[in-house]
């Protein structure tokens, strides 16, 4: 067993059922877990490993509910900056085509690496088109060497144009297919134990791009295995008009129909779901992951938060696409989701630590866990922490710490622990070359779009 003591940080905001926010504080580890968080003259004392975090602020991990890791490789592409969500996809679809096993590992890789950076410990991430050989086992294999926390999701497109749907039909599978590796996924992937490290999730796209008979089948195999469903929902209007002439009924109804509602199930986005619909869904439980910056940039519109929250939905944060919001700070979504709700909220609603739960503990709701997302005896010792005295903060920290970081200018992480392992120390992430990292990304990158 290995004992580590963070000790002396300025300020602890755990995010625990009291919603203790403690000054002159330490914590106290063994190995993958969290025993004791309190005031610094109550933990002193001997351990393997001592971290002075003196002049920082301690937070828990925070928890990203919804990403493409592979979209990095398709940033900013002129052809799709000025796209709504549709005529976007159209756009890349034949790019992604070209995705390999290589650039798939590296796309996850810097992914994983800026989100660790923001402050992530635990990510979602939405991968549905397995083009030239790329499997899940590339993304698990990348993640898991920056020791982020992953919920891989297996996702999966079948119906392509000719058969009504968007995607062209060379990046669809069969149903068959999809199911079978799904399954090989799940059995040889997923990790239900507590303070897991990797998780398995079915995730068919969304209501334009698989029948209904594979979401069916895709919940009832989730079931089955005791796994998380998750698809994208309700993102635009467009999709409302799909769903209304192809199935007739909204989105919303779509999912319920075929047994897409309970707290197994989260969606992406949910930007346009009709009142009524949003108590049934907090009635069944159902969480959402919210996407202010890809709502934004192609002009989806913005989400009821709020109304979602009241209802009873669980909320968490997701970065989106990485081509879609082209970029994978989750802190900084945090700040978005702040600043674009009090557009249509009550500023006193819509706080800086209500955005930071969302990111904490909503986010480790959304995904189906108790044991991250909190500074708490007996949960996974994921904690970040951040500099009070940088130039981003200056004069913001020293009136409210942990607002600051919302309300200023969204920080990197001066130190990241996930699982009791230290993977940012001083600003840097350890055990990875980043410089070798970009120039392998860059390259898939150009062979992708060339």
């Amino acid at each position: 067993m290995t004992t580590t003591l963070i000790r002396n940080a300025d300020w602890i905001a755990t995010f625990d059922d009291a919603e203790r926010e403690i000054p002159n504080a330490s914590l106290r580890l063994e190995d993958d877990r969290i025993v004791a968080v309190g005031p610094a003259d109550e933990l002193d004392g001997p351990a393997d490993i001592v971290i002075d975090a003196r002049g920082h602020i301690l937070l828990p991990g925070l928890v990203n509910t919804h990403h493409h890791f592979y979209q990095t490789l398709t940033r900013n592409l002129p052809a799709g900056q000025n796209a709504e969500l549709f005529d976007w996809l159209v756009t890349h679809y034949p790019i992604w085509a070209r995705l390999d096993p290589e650039s798939l590992f590296a796309a996850s890789q810097v992914a994983a690496a800026e989100l660790l950076l923001s402050g992530c410990a635990t990510a979602a991430d939405h991968t549905y088109l397995w083009p030239n050989g790329a499997r899940i086992d590339d993304q698990i294999a990348a993640v898991s060497e920056l020791g982020l926390r992953f919920h891989a999701s297996r996702g999966s497109m079948s119906v392509g144009e000719s058969q009504g749907g968007l995607p062209p039909d060379s990046v669809v599978e069969s149903e068959r297919e999809i199911l079978d590796d799904t399954q090989r996924a799940i059995e040889r992937y997923h990790d239900a134990s507590e303070r897991a490290m990797t998780r398995i999730v079915v995730a068919p796209c969304s209501p334009f791009s698989v029948s209904p008979e594979l979401m069916r089948d895709s919940a009832e195999l989730a079931r089955q295995h005791g796994v998380h469903l998750h698809t994208h929902l309700a993102e635009t209007r467009d999709e409302e008009a799909y769903c209304r002439e192809r199935f007739g009924c909204t989105p919303v109804e779509y999912a319920e129909r075929l047994g897409w509602v309970g707290d197994d199930v989260w969606f992406a986005h949910m930007v346009h779901p009709h009142a009524d619909e949003i108590t049934r869904l907090g009635r069944h439980g159902c969480g959402a992951a919210h996407c202010p910056s890809s709502n934004m940039r192609l002009g989806s519109g913005i989400a009821p938060l709020m109304k979602m929250h009241r209802a009873g939905m669980r909320i968490g944060i997701g970065v989106d696409g990485s081509a879609s919001n082209d970029g994978s700070h989750l802190l900084a979504e945090a700040r978005q989701a702040m600043l674009l709700g009090r557009l249509e909220g009550d500023p006193g609603e819509i706080t800086a630590r209500r955005m930071l739960w969302f990111a904490t503990r909503g986010g480790a709701a959304v995904l189906g866990r108790d044991d991250i997302g909190q500074l708490a005896v007996g949960k996974a010792a994921d904690i970040i922490g951040f500099r009070l005295d940088t130039l981003a903060l200056a004069g913001g920290a020293l009136h409210d710490p942990l607002a600051s970081l919302v309300f200023c200018q969204p920080p990197t992480v001066d130190l990241s622990i996930v699982g009791g392992v230290r993977r940012v120390e001083d600003g840097r992430l350890l055990g990875i070359d980043l410089e070798t990292l970009v120039a392998r990304h860059n390259a898939s990158a150009r062979r992708l779009v060339a």
